[in-house]
């Protein structure tokens, strides 16, 4: 589980984050990413889930 803030996504007095997560897939077993873009205070939420 990683998070970055990237300064190319603060636009304005919004600042966002780009999180990034490894999920298994449950028919092949295998590992992808999954990224999303948002609020700084909803990654840890996210990371969870």
């Amino acid at each position: 589980m990683a998070k970055k803030s990237v300064a190319s996504l603060q636009t304005g007095s919004k600042r966002l984050t780009k999180a990034i997560k490894m999920v298994k897939s449950p028919k092949s077993g295998a590992y992808t990413f999954v990224e999303s873009i948002m609020t700084p205070e909803k990654v840890n939420d996210w990371l969870k889930n």
